[in-house]
């Protein structure tokens, strides 16, 4: 299915209407959506009868323990089993220092060895059992004739693979690693030996032996759910945080968990690519990619209660010298032993933030009353409708195309009528040259090809920055599509009512987060909200199809997540979201003349991330990962029976029908949810 280059047409720079910011700047044209082409849509999807099984690549050992849980020991606990890959031995250095004791010789064998010892502890937690069981420990033949450690641990219904193939952090020198092997065309790689492990032999990795290595891996475990590190972390022009925090030279990251994302992403495209062109299916999982030391530069998302358990799998991990666990190479990563992760100064702990924020199902309701949702599995766009209207039951997949795609969609009905239309943002080209590893955003319209639409950046590396589009119709005809762009703030394009996209406009405005909540008012303006650093962050219009206008909220509690937000029937918009490190909701209401009332009391709304609400109603995910729903004006609430489903859920609303409840579950299944809770008048 081919990708194709919207018309363009310039808009006029936005025009000072107010006494706050006015925001406008240069229009721009953007890159053309380029790159592989997918196969062929539509394709129906592999059966994942199999049952659920989670599948996560790293860089390091304890990348997984700061950055993606709590939901991977979420899933451990409702019995998913968890593959963990690591791509390097995690050696660094090979110095592991006890905090307070003198600096040991370098023993980078050891250290690697200790580091994976402190995995098996934190994964023996995490499967409800004592730290120091014998793993079973043995060896693997991979893609290419590479081979690799594999230790299994099996306790009750929950049970941990974790697959070493120990690539060198450096390799002949400090200056070659996995970014150079990403970048650099005819460059090598070793692996290195862990001290004790029984994987003794040494291989050489390419560029493509590892993208092989990796999608092999996918096949082999054919995983429901895949977890990866951030392959697009945001610009960071600050040096002194750069080298104080092991960050790479312009970006908040470390450059290994880009690399290792980047070739999971790589591995993730090509596998699915393999599995249409060789079975005539697509693969059906779910993806997610996590933010590693952004969570550095942006408040902090965990309430205290579920931070302290997050920490608590680091403490097997870090371990200590004392600890019998029977490796004399060490019992864990002991710089990051005795509460560490609470005490340092970085905070990578005390957040858990995605790549890709928004809702992996989108759910809405067809001319029969069926829901309808899209979202995306594998890497393609999916459709799904109710079997019939109220029946709780979903239909089979309709496959879309349009991949590679990130996770998550935005989904508007077309003012021009002909059905919805779908917005992404699409890998490109995942090429090891600048200028072949970019993103795009696309759009899918009834009887149409993906469109693309190009990026509001016109540097390739700046493209990468780019966040998941968001995108709302007017009552005027007009659709207007908004995405954070590489400076953190908003960007937007404009179909006008004849179908033309005007060009690429930059709303400026203050630095954000990812995870925008765009809204039609009452009197048919259009607001869009996103938490920045110490506010809340307005763009909005004064009048139908006037510039927009920024402002921060500056009386309003800092967000931690991305605020929701929604039209009431009075003119007025309520925006729901969390303040840092709490499990308490700020709910606030806007005029509908922008005078902006105070904000109602804090109300308790237990679990973390982003919040949905609709028509009255809140739902999220509790600290357990369980889907929960409540009233907005009440106290009356629901949880979901059942295991805990994956993401975030979404919500559906609409007068005089009971409200339902949509998301995802571990299986790559979608499911229906409606709660037995009374909608406030």
């Amino acid at each position: 299915m081919k990708i194709v280059p919207t018309r363009r047409r310039f808009l006029s720079v936005l025009a000072a209407g107010t006494a706050t910011v006015a925001v406008g700047g240069c229009s721009r044209t953007g890159g053309a959506a380029t790159g592989p082409e997918p196969a062929p849509a539509p394709l129906a999807f592999r059966s994942t009868a199999g049952g659920a099984r989670l599948l996560q690549v790293l860089a390091h050992p304890d990348d997984e323990l700061y950055f993606m849980n709590p939901d991977t020991v979420q899933l451990v606990e409702a019995g998913v089993p968890v593959v963990s890959v690591y791509v390097t031995a995690g050696e660094a250095l090979g110095v592991n220092r006890p905090p307070g004791r003198p600096r040991p010789a370098p023993d980078k064998a050891a250290y690697s060895a200790a580091r994976h010892q402190g995995l098996r502890q934190a994964y023996a937690a995490m499967l409800g059992t004592d730290i120091f069981t014998p793993w079973r420990r043995g060896t693997t033949r991979l893609a290419h004739g590479m081979s690799a450690e594999v230790d299994e641990l099996r306790v009750g219904d929950r049970e941990a693979v974790l697959v070493f193939l120990n690539l060198a952090m450096h390799g002949t020198t400090a200056r070659v690693g996995l970014p150079q092997l990403w970048q650099l065309p005819g460059m090598t790689l070793p692996t290195f030996a862990s001290a004790g492990s029984p994987n003794t032999a040494t291989d050489t990795y390419t560029h493509e032996v590892l993208v092989d290595v990796l999608a092999g891996l996918l096949e082999r475990y054919r995983p429901t759910v895949v977890h990866t590190l951030d392959p697009d972390p945001d610009l960071e022009a600050n040096q002194v945080t750069r080298r104080r925090d092991i960050e790479q030279l312009g970006y908040s990251d470390h450059w290994d968990h880009t690399a290792t994302a980047l070739f999971a992403w790589k591995a993730i495209a090509r596998h699915a690519d393999t599995v249409a062109r060789s079975e005539g299916v697509a693969p059906a999982f779910l993806t997610t990619a996590y933010r590693g030391y952004y969570n550095r530069h942006w408040p902090h998302n965990l309430p205290p209660a579920l931070l302290r358990r997050k920490a608590g799998y680091l403490a097997p991990y870090g371990g200590a010298p004392d600890w019998p666990c029977g490796d004399p190479s060490g019992c864990g990563d002991y710089p990051v032993g005795m509460g560490r992760p609470l005490t340092n100064r970085k905070g990578w702990v005390r957040s858990t933030h995605y790549r890709h924020p928004g809702t992996r199902l989108v759910p809405g309701t067809d001319a029969q009353g069926r829901l309808v949702a899209h979202g995306v599995l594998g890497t393609r766009a999916v459709r799904w409708r109710e079997t019939v209207p109220g029946s709780g039951r979903w239909g089979p997949p309709r496959d879309l195309g349009g991949g590679p795609l990130a996770p998550a969609l935005s989904v508007v009905a077309d003012p021009a009528g002909g059905g919805p239309l779908l917005f992404a943002l699409r890998f490109a080209s995942l090429g090891s040259d600048r200028a072949a590893n970019t993103r795009d955003v696309v759009v899918l319209e009834k009887g149409r090809d993906w469109q693309g639409l190009g990026s509001p950046e016109d540097d390739p590396d700046r493209g990468r920055r780019i966040g998941v589009p968001v995108a709302v119709a007017a009552p005027d005809g007009r659709v207007h599509l908004f995405v954070r762009n590489a400076a953190k703030g908003l960007s937007t394009r404009v179909r006008e009512p004849d179908g033309i996209w005007g060009g690429w406009q930059d709303l400026g405005g203050g630095e954000v987060q990812d995870g925008l909540s765009a809204v039609v008012d009452r009197d048919a303006r259009v607001h869009v909200f996103a938490a920045g650093r110490t506010a809340v962050h307005h763009w909005s219009q004064d009048a139908p199809g006037r510039p927009f206008t920024w402002r921060a909220l500056t009386a309003l509690p800092v967000p931690a997540d991305p605020p929701a937000a929604a039209a009431e029937p009075d003119g007025s918009l309520s925006l729901v979201y969390r303040p840092p490190a709490s499990d308490e909701l700020v709910v606030h209401r806007l005029g509908a003349v922008r005078a902006a009332a105070g904000p109602d009391r804090p109300r308790t709304f237990d679990g973390y991330g982003p919040i949905a609400q609709a028509h009255g109603l809140l739902a999220g995910r509790a600290a357990d990962g369980a889907v929960r729903v409540a009233g907005l004006a009440q106290p009356a609430g629901a949880l979901r029976p059942g295991t805990p489903g994956y993401g975030f859920p979404a919500l559906h609303a609409r007068p005089g029908a009971r409200p339902a409840v949509a998301g995802f579950g571990a299986d790559a299944s979608p499911w229906i949810w409606r709660p037995e809770l009374r909608t406030p008048v």
